[in-house]
């Protein structure tokens, strides 16, 4: 595969993924749009002394950060929320962050309400600082005794070493050895003393606030918030479009995966494994069906001209020469007929003598694009037929039989009555006669088949034509088309191309074979389809055209 396939359904279904793109980014801006402006109140706590601590161990350091990891768990809990709406008055609460950072713990309230935030961020605060064993000491005046006592110990022991200070300043300056031993002592007497105060000091200041491990003070208070939080408003935007962007783009490769469909010559061609001789532009439902006749100038008219030039390249590249044509189709509705008829016209606007016969015995429609008269025609003549018949008696049946098209050089053999065995007949030995026979007197002869797929007459008359064309609508599915063409190559049918039916004239497959969209057009003619029980009014046409096919044929002789 090349690069442009896989880009292929990107292009084909661009309008879906620029539109996705578009509502879910202009959805997602409206959306955001519509959000209230929020406030952020943050707190900030520790937990220990650490901080407070000139050389603090590694132990109280992850001692700390594990009771900060579940004082954060704990404030999640739903007594602790409970207890926080309870205090405020409040019935539910706004977006709640609560995470720690080695010993600290960072408490962040969101809300669209500032007073709210910070109330809700103080009083979270104060339910875990409630939580711990520093919040649960109520006995104000035990505490405050613990205070005078530290104060007090603190204050001897800076009396007691100003004292050991002035006693060494005195040792200093003595001489005797008697005085210096005695004062020695009384220096001694004061370092111990002083290491017992400390000593006190230390036991008594571990059962307070001050020195506990697991004790919680407030850092950072609950802030108020003055100005809203930056949105990443932007952000949601970009987001929301790529995400749109991203599943129109799979829904596309999605889409083209389960399309069954042809669409286009070069998925025609795959299939095929044939070479697509035309992409014929979809027909308008005022356009003429025969529009090489009624607007000889428009694209579409330019395309079956291709195949024509198709067709005769052929004679020149293959080895027999191609006089007698076949087109089919895989199922009904495909076009088949449309191409038959067109191409038929372009033959004979080249000056080569045609011959265009209807050979679907089933639902035959040639009669009608051309509005003539169809009660008599190929199966009526093959009725006629015997083997005791002359090649003369043969054309001379063939004469009385066949109408002068519109077109000069073209002449139609139309279906005639519906049989009851059509099968029967196009495989006959009559059939193949006259094919012999009118092959030899026209340059071209052109049949019109049923679809491959429903009846058997098609690959009958594959074997008796010196080539086949496939036509296919942009709509047929890829499976049908390949069993046809695996049919046709079964029993030897001499394949010459496809042709791509009902393209979008703004579609790679039609702008690729086409070299200009809008030339200048013939004036177009309207023309009805003819009804059935409108054939009476055209039998006088009919012979008309008859003796005017009659006297074409008469100069072929």
């Amino acid at each position: 595969m090349e690069i442009r396939d896989y880009i292929a359904p990107i292009l084909k279904w661009w309008w879906l993924i620029a539109l996705s793109t578009m509502i879910a980014g202009g959805a997602s801006f409206f959306a955001t749009r519509q959000q209230p402006l929020k406030y952020q109140s943050s707190a900030t706590l520790a937990v220990g002394s650490a901080l407070e601590q000139l050389n603090p161990s590694g132990s109280d350091l992850f001692l700390t950060q594990q009771l900060a990891s579940f004082y954060v768990d704990m404030s999640g809990r739903t007594s602790v929320r409970q207890d926080t709406m309870d205090a405020l008055g409040l019935e539910w609460l706004p977006e709640i962050y609560v995470q720690s950072v080695d010993n600290l713990i960072d408490i962040i309230v969101i809300d669209t309400d500032p007073q709210r935030a910070q109330a809700v961020a103080a009083e979270l605060t104060r339910q875990i600082i409630l939580r711990s064993p520093s919040g649960q000491q109520r006995d104000i005046d035990r505490q405050a005794f613990i205070n005078r006592q530290l104060d007090n110990y603190q204050t001897a022991i800076m009396e007691g070493q100003a004292a050991i200070e002035e006693k060494q300043k005195e040792l200093s300056t003595l001489t005797s050895a008697r005085e210096i031993s005695l004062l020695q002592v009384e220096i001694n007497e004061l370092a111990g003393s002083l290491y017992d105060l400390e000593t006190n000091y230390a036991d008594l200041l571990s059962s307070t606030q001050q020195g506990a491990t697991n004790a919680i003070s407030v850092i950072e208070p609950a802030t108020f918030p003055s100005w809203p939080i930056e949105s990443s408003n932007t952000i949601t935007v970009v987001m929301a479009a790529a995400i749109g962007l991203v599943l129109a783009g799979s829904a596309a490769y999605i889409l083209e995966y389960l399309d069954n469909s042809i669409g286009t010559t070069e998925r025609l061609s795959k299939v095929t494994s044939l070479p697509v001789l035309a992409g014929i532009a979809e027909l308008k439902e005022d356009d003429s069906k025969l529009i090489t006749i009624a607007k000889p100038l428009s694209p579409t008219a330019e395309a079956y001209r291709m195949v024509r030039t198709a067709v005769q390249f052929s004679n020149v590249e293959d080895d027999r020469e191609i006089k007698s044509l076949l087109v089919v189709s895989a199922t009904p509705g495909e076009g088949k007929s449309t191409t038959a008829s067109n191409l038929s016209v372009v033959l004979a606007q080249a000056g080569y003598n045609v011959l265009l016969i209807d050979a679907d015995l089933r639902r035959p429609t040639q009669h009608q694009i051309f509005e003539m008269s169809n009660k008599r025609g190929l199966t009526s003549m093959l009725l006629q037929m015997n083997s005791r018949n002359s090649d003369e008696e043969i054309f001379k049946l063939i004469e009385d039989t066949i109408q002068a098209a519109p077109a000069e050089r073209l002449n139609l053999l139309t279906c005639g009555p519906i049989p009851p065995n059509p099968a029967e007949l196009l495989g006959s030995a009559k059939m193949l006669r006259l094919l012999k026979l009118v092959d030899d007197r026209f340059d071209f002869v052109i049949l019109d088949s049923p679809p491959l797929l429903s009846v058997s007459e098609g690959l009958i008359l594959s074997r008796r034509v010196d080539g086949v064309i496939l036509v296919a609508r942009t709509s047929a599915r890829r499976n049908q088309i390949n069993q046809a063409v695996v049919k046709l190559k079964e029993i030897n049918a001499n394949l010459i191309g496809s042709v791509l039916n009902s393209v979008k004239t703004r579609s790679a497959g039609y702008s690729t074979l086409q070299y200009y969209r809008e030339p200048y057009e013939a004036d177009l003619s309207d023309h009805l389809d003819a009804e059935d029980d409108g054939e009476e009014g055209q039998s006088a046409n009919g012979e008309a055209r008859t003796k005017i096919a009659s006297s074409r044929i008469a100069g072929l002789l």
